[in-house]
């Protein structure tokens, strides 16, 4: 089964230990996504028998837009496994170009066709401060962060109809915070367009912030959550805003 560590919408940390143990136990293989995780929340796979994983570089590990996708696949069951997706770079012998694939060992076999270099260079440059900084001191911040976020929202956008959408409880939180509003879609929409926060609208009526440990800082938390009060006091929250493919 695959399930997120990190709810995409909720920002709720799943337990990984005991989902792995129930799935074990039931004789499924547990894949985590891991896009909303990796880089801000700490993760033990080894450690937590987890047997897949898979995530994206270009939120948590700065890679941007168009950097790769990566793989994790518990070293047992490299060997048993093969990738549905083909290619060059994992076969065995690179350059046989015969009718049968032979996939390398290892987990090299998981490779496909020729990765984006300009990709690979994106990430291996934001990756590299995450790891001088390392990951204890980026999940402290973090997690003052959000703590200070939903202090905040709970202070200044709840007595404005707003309701907290993310779990109360510190340690089930990951690196966004979720609060939820019927105006959620043309608030998101007002705070773009008048430059003052750049937030997510998930539907039905989500507003999900992330403040990022590497570059936000305490004081923008606090000026962010201020400025989703000032719009959702204007009466301009309440007009019918158009749908959009991106927020």
């Amino acid at each position: 089964m695959c399930l997120s560590a990190v709810n995409f919408r909720s920002g709720a940390v799943l337990d990984l230990v005991a989902t792995a143990v129930a799935a074990h136990a039931a004789g499924a293989l547990v894949c985590w996504d891991l896009s909303h995780a990796a880089g801000c929340v700490p993760v033990d796979l080894d450690g937590s028998g987890a047997d897949l994983a898979t995530g994206c570089s270009y939120k948590y590990l700065n890679g941007g837009p168009g950097a790769p996708a990566w793989l994790y696949v518990r070293r047992e069951l490299q060997s048993q496994l093969r990738s549905p997706v083909w290619g060059w770079w994992g076969q065995r012998d690179q350059f046989a170009m015969g009718d049968a694939y032979d996939p390398a060992g290892g987990i090299e076999r998981f490779h496909a066709g020729t990765p984006s270099v300009a990709g690979l260079v994106a990430v291996d440059a934001g990756v590299q401060p995450l790891l001088e900084v390392g990951m204890e001191a980026l999940w402290a911040k973090t997690s003052a962060l959000v703590a200070l976020l939903a202090a905040r929202e709970e202070a200044r956008l709840v007595p404005l109809g707003a309701r907290i959408a993310s779990p109360s409880e510190p340690a089930r939180r990951g690196g966004h915070l979720a609060v939820a509003h019927e105006r959620a879609w043309p608030v998101v929409r007002l705070l773009v367009d008048r430059g003052g926060v750049v937030a997510d609208f998930r539907p039905p009526d989500v507003v999900r912030l992330a403040p990022v440990a590497a570059y936000t800082r305490f004081v923008d938390v606090w000026d962010a959550v201020e400025r989703i009060a000032g719009v959702l006091a204007d009466p301009a929250s309440g007009e019918a805003v158009p749908p959009r493919r991106v927020t």
